[in-house]
């Protein structure tokens, strides 16, 4: 089934329904049902017009709006494929990119269009799109009004691709990412299986895919305004204000936008207003942010989500089931706690293998493969949600493995089951140190070292073999004492704490830590003593 059936649906059932809040640009767009439909029938008529069809890739530069939606939703219609790539990754990432998927069109700003001038690959791309108005050799996304509706849906299977989006292997060479409409369709059904969403919700929302799973639950969607870009930077009073005159019901965002809003809550002494749910994801959720939403939205219930590019979600927690003992054992070096496996995913540990391949496995020998309760590993997954693999192979050797002709996925994360089937995140197994005192994850100290109180982020990094701890003080910490916070870690062998003004993240969420970028800035910071 085609996506686009699932806002079909809605606009037949539900046409007046708020679909779309977008408060991106300014004064407020709301777009109902109905006129989402609408919108995306004339975009498609107009990529059809000039020659886009099925299994075409379209390259889309367009920030989070309104019109990356109807962008998105036409280009599903007619069965092409919208590819995402991150142009500030410079020009030979591009190149790579573009030899991938060979887009026959691009859309994206004015401005943006300025690419071609330095990327010979975008020169190529034969067709393209200006979102506002035209630049020479582009054809405006406005002529899509003069056109007649496009309102047939090009028939697909469950593994037509519907998205490219990509990531980096270890040699730097991109891998590009596929998700199928049968991949689609079965995120949505498990997303809005953890998240709830129903005909009549609205949810202020700064992660993309989730807005699809609310688009096809009739949920109404609001965009806010700030840069998603950069998550971690919001303007907290007109935010706040947004929040009030819309009265959304839930929040699904990425850890550093939630904190910010925590933060200005809770320095203004106002509460977020009438929110019921809040649910994090995108990266690590610690238990120190969460005690932040607690307070500032004293009655909402708060949900970490934890999941990857390849698998999103794999596991989700509710704050309200962190207990004491919990609590207590990530201070002593447990590591983060991220819940039990969402419906619809198997997961298993294996011995921590990263960066050899794996298998093939028969049922039997993948399950002596695999580790009891409390045994850390590599955390691995299956699941119809779960990407099966990459355009030509690129990456699957060194990803993915089958066992019983079932792919799964690696994960690149170490991690451990509880005896009640939570599980246990410990950091990237490529991130943890070992040395004569045996292994040391990155999470068992993070998590840890962010329950003490005046520290905003924390890093395990190796110095020439030493167990470094890098913190970033919260505003307005006086003072961070490395022997007390050696002390507190003394399970942890701690030989060096550093504290670094901004430890450095990275650009999609603004929420996990950038260890490459931090190691090249380590001998410049100052040790804690």
């Amino acid at each position: 089934m085609n996506v686009i059936e699932l806002l079909k649906r809605m606009a037949e059932d539900l046409p007046h329904g708020i679909a779309l809040i977008d408060t991106s640009r300014g004064a407020p767009r709301v777009t109902d049902f109905a006129e989402l439909d609408a919108a995306t029938k004339r975009m498609a008529a107009l990529f059809h017009h000039h020659g886009i069809g099925p299994g075409d890739a379209m390259l889309v530069f367009c920030p989070v709006s309104l019109e990356l939606y109807v962008i998105l939703l036409a280009l599903f219609r007619l069965g092409a494929v919208a590819t995402f790539l991150d142009p500030s990754a410079g020009r030979v990432h591009i190149q790579r990119c573009c030899a991938l998927c060979s887009p026959k069109a691009i859309i994206c700003p004015p401005k943006a269009h300025l690419l071609g001038l330095l990327s010979p690959a975008v020169r190529r791309i034969p067709c393209k799109f200006s979102t506002t108005f035209a630049v020479p050799g582009t054809i405006p996304l406005s002529k899509s009004a003069m056109l007649p509706e496009h309102a047939d849906i090009h028939p697909v299977s469950k593994e037509t691709p519907a998205l490219f989006t990509f990531t980096s292997g270890s040699t730097g060479q991109p891998k590009m990412v596929v998700r199928s409409h049968g991949v689609l369709l079965a995120q949505h059904r498990v997303l809005q299986a953890t998240m709830g969403m129903h005909t009549g919700d609205m949810n202020l929302c700064t992660l993309p895919i989730v807005v699809l799973t609310n688009l096809a639950a009739g949920a109404a969607t609001i965009i806010p305004k700030m840069d998603l870009r950069r998550p971690g930077v919001i303007h907290a009073e007109a935010l706040l204000a947004q929040i009030a005159h819309h009265n959304p019901s839930s929040a699904t965002a990425a850890p550093a936008f939630l904190d910010a809003l925590a933060d200005a809550c809770i320095e203004t002494g106002r509460p977020l207003p009438g929110l019921a749910k809040i649910f994090c994801g995108g990266a690590p959720v610690f238990p120190s942010l969460l005690r932040k939403l607690r307070v500032a939205a004293p009655t909402a219930e708060i949900t970490a989500i934890y999941g990857s590019t390849e698998a999103e979600p794999i596991a989700e927690i509710s704050a309200a089931d962190i207990g004491a003992e919990d609590l207590s054992g990530m201070s002593r070096g447990r590591g983060l706690l991220a819940g039990l496996p969402v419906p619809g995913i198997e997961l298993r540990i294996m011995r921590d293998q990263w960066g050899t391949p794996v298998g093939p496995y028969t049922a039997s020998t993948f399950e002596n493969a695999t580790l009891p309760a409390g045994e850390p590993g590599e955390i691995v997954v299956s699941g119809d949600h779960v990407i099966k693999g990459y355009v030509d192979g690129r990456g699957d050797r060194e990803s993915k493995f089958v066992v019983g002709g079932k792919k799964w996925h690696r994960t690149g994360d170490a991690g451990y089951l509880d005896l009640s089937g939570r599980l246990w995140l410990l950091g990237r197994c490529e991130a943890v140190h070992s040395d004569s005192r045996g292994k040391l994850y990155p999470f068992a100290v993070e998590s840890s070292a962010l329950l003490m109180p005046g520290i905003r982020r924390a890093a395990l990094v190796s110095i020439r073999g030493m167990r470094t701890l890098v913190m970033e003080p919260a505003p307005a910490t006086r003072r961070i004492s490395g022997a007390e916070v050696r002390r507190r870690l003394s399970w942890a062998h701690i030989d060096s704490v550093k504290l670094c003004p901004r430890i450095p993240v990275d650009r999609r969420h603004n929420s996990k830590i950038d260890y490459a970028a931090l190691r090249r800035r380590l001998d410049s910071l100052e040790t804690a003593e």
